[in-house]
């Protein structure tokens, strides 16, 4: 099979997958199509909000569609007409099986972890919370469910000490987009030779995020919370309850350094001077660099400090 052969529908939608799409096109293959969520109207005035995907792919001139049901027949009867014979899927949502099962060489799907471990919707975040050294990519063909068809392709990468979900996405969009050329090149020479994904009851698990398990618990060991906030940096971000006076309002925590060290004070317990901002735990003091509160922007410690008074009493929980 040669490269003009090919005939890609790509199906993605945030930045992540934008990559992988303009590495695509840069090696001048034939896409398509271009599959990507509806607009949705967002801020004050409600205006509407074009996904990463389909601003890069309107800039390319790529014929876009935004299907709200995937198993329309309108939308079936549009992805049949583009005749595709391979679908590659970043960052997108689940596909019903007419759709994935629909192009000659199959649908395969781009995942940043190393399969099996961290299925789900935020790998990236729940491989720096739960403190691993390692992560990475992996391509495999879309089966019935989430995250579990055969591998093709993966790709490993260290996780920095002081790593963030925001530096870490970056590495991995690179990488992923890298291995996705090379997992096309191997269908285009027909050489692909797939892994069955091994099953195991201790997989890791990358559990949908929302406002419960982004919350800080202060009780945890130092090393679960500074996990835990640079795991959710810079989106969508570890928040936890400021107590100062008589006023009790929600924070964002970005930043943050970890000292471990014998102390007296009570858990969640604020001590500050003029250039520091630290909350007692358990086996030391995690030390804030960058926060946010209430209807403010979020600025590093030592600007808030400059016209934030934390009093005696001041805890975090």
């Amino acid at each position: 099979m040669s490269k003009d052969t090919l005939r890609i529908v790509f199906m993605g939608t945030p930045d992540f997958a934008v990559a992988t799409l303009k590495s695509l096109v840069d090696a001048n293959y034939n896409i398509v199509g271009v599959i990507t969520a509806p607009d949705k109207p967002a801020g004050r005035g409600r205006k509407l909000n074009e996904s990463a995907v389909k601003t890069y792919a309107q800039s390319k001139g790529l014929n876009i569609l935004q299907p709200t049901n995937l198993k329309a027949e309108s939308f079936l009867e549009e992805l049949k007409a583009l005749e595709a014979n391979l679908q590659i899927i970043v960052a997108f949502r689940m596909l019903p099986e007419v759709v994935w099962s629909m192009p000659k060489h199959g649908t395969f799907n781009l995942h940043a972890s190393l399969l099996p471990n961290y299925r789900g919707a935020a790998p990236i975040h729940w491989a720096i919370i739960n403190g691993e050294t390692k992560t990475g990519v992996t391509t495999f063909f879309i089966d019935e469910k989430i995250d579990t068809g055969a591998m093709i392709l993966q790709d490993e990468i260290e996780i920095e000490a002081d790593e963030t979900v925001g530096t870490l996405h970056d590495k991995l969009m690179t990488i992923g987009s890298e291995l996705v050329l090379k997992t096309v090149k191997l269908i285009e020479e027909d050489a692909v030779e797939t892994t069955i994904q091994p099953k195991t009851d201790d997989l890791k698990t990358a559990y949908k995020l929302h406002k419960d398990n982004c919350k800080i618990d202060w009780s945890l060991p130092i090393n679960n919370i500074y996990n835990k906030i640079r795991g959710l940096n810079p989106f969508p971000s570890a928040w936890c309850y400021l107590y100062n006076g008589d006023e009790k309002v929600t924070v964002k925590i970005f930043k943050v350094e970890k000292e471990v060290e014998k102390h007296h004070f009570d858990v969640g317990k604020l001590s500050s001077d003029k250039n520091e901002l630290k909350v007692a735990v358990n086996d030391g003091f995690i030390n804030i660099k960058v926060i946010q509160l209430p209807g403010k922007r979020k600025m590093d410690v030592k600007s808030l400090l400059n016209g934030y008074h934390f009093e005696e009493n001041a805890k975090l929980l």
